[in-house]
């Protein structure tokens, strides 16, 4: 199974003490356990975050999560059938810290303590059924949001011994492996974001008013931490150029971001 919320409490358990036999590709002494058998996969969730927030005139406000749980989907088939590591995806946290939306109908703000207090009792609670290797999954950029998830994955690595980490995609080294819009920060609701959703959620694009909608050079890398999108000139609520996106350049994008997931599964695993 995919999903975590789709386990039973009992296979629930299951999975934990599976897991504390042994670890990645070896059998526990004693355990009868062949190295590599899928019952010593280290398991790894994935919690998909974002923030609902108006993306322009054309793409949905749930672009964020979406993104996010696109990413952990493939991710988690990807690794299906991997030998040393069980891969299962949690309900998302769709609400985030989004004061750039402010002036825009359908922003739902949540305050950064709210986010932090969520994230580390929903990362607690994991923890404390010794499943301890959590991988948050972002794709909303906001700094303040970004600011507070990383301080959640500190909270909960060193105040209850957690294996939390964060994949930051506007770090260089992984920003530098995604589009030119990506990296040049005219990202929201642009072209890299639209084509995401044209992959995998194309009628919730409205794809005729999309191909309309001048380029906006607003560079979300550059903006002031108490800004917003009416004072960076977003008049619409988007930057970049959304009418040159496509569902061959989303789903060519998620290849991408699935490998990068993929590969700080791997790095969490090993932990």
């Amino acid at each position: 199974m995919t999903y975590f919320a789709d386990l039973s409490s009992r296979q629930v358990a299951s999975l934990v003490a599976d897991s504390s036999s042994g670890g990645p590709g070896g059998g526990a002494p004693g355990s009868g356990r062949s190295p590599g058998s899928r019952s010593d996969r280290v398991p790894v969730l994935l919690l998909p975050l974002g923030a609902i927030e108006p993306h322009g005139p054309h793409a949905p406000l749930g672009t964020d999560p979406l993104i996010s749980r696109g990413m952990c989907e493939r991710a988690a088939d990807r690794l299906a059938a991997d030998e040393d590591v069980h891969v299962l995806v949690l309900p998302e946290v769709p609400y985030g810290v989004t004061r750039f939306a402010a002036g825009f109908a359908g922003g739902v703000h949540i305050g950064e303590e709210t986010l932090h207090s969520l994230l580390v009792d929903i990362g607690s609670a994991l923890i404390g059924q010794r499943l301890r290797r959590i991988l948050l999954v972002n794709n909303h950029f906001e700094p303040a949001h970004l600011v507070t998830l990383r301080r959640a994955a500190e909270t909960l690595n060193f105040a209850y011994d957690g294996r939390v980490a964060l994949l930051d995609l506007v770090r260089r080294r992984h920003a530098e492996r995604l589009t030119d819009e990506f990296k040049s920060g005219e990202c929201h609701a642009g072209r890299y974001e639209t084509s995401l959703v044209l992959a995998d959620r194309p009628e919730l694009v409205d794809q005729p008013l999309m191909r309309t909608l001048p380029h906006v050079p607003v560079s979300l890398a550059s903006a002031p931490e108490d800004g917003g999108f009416l004072a960076m000139g977003m008049s619409d609520a988007y930057c970049g150029a959304p009418a040159e996106a496509t569902a061959s350049e989303g789903e060519e994008t998620f290849s991408t971001l699935t490998d990068l997931l993929v590969e700080a599964i791997r790095e969490l695993a090993r932990e």
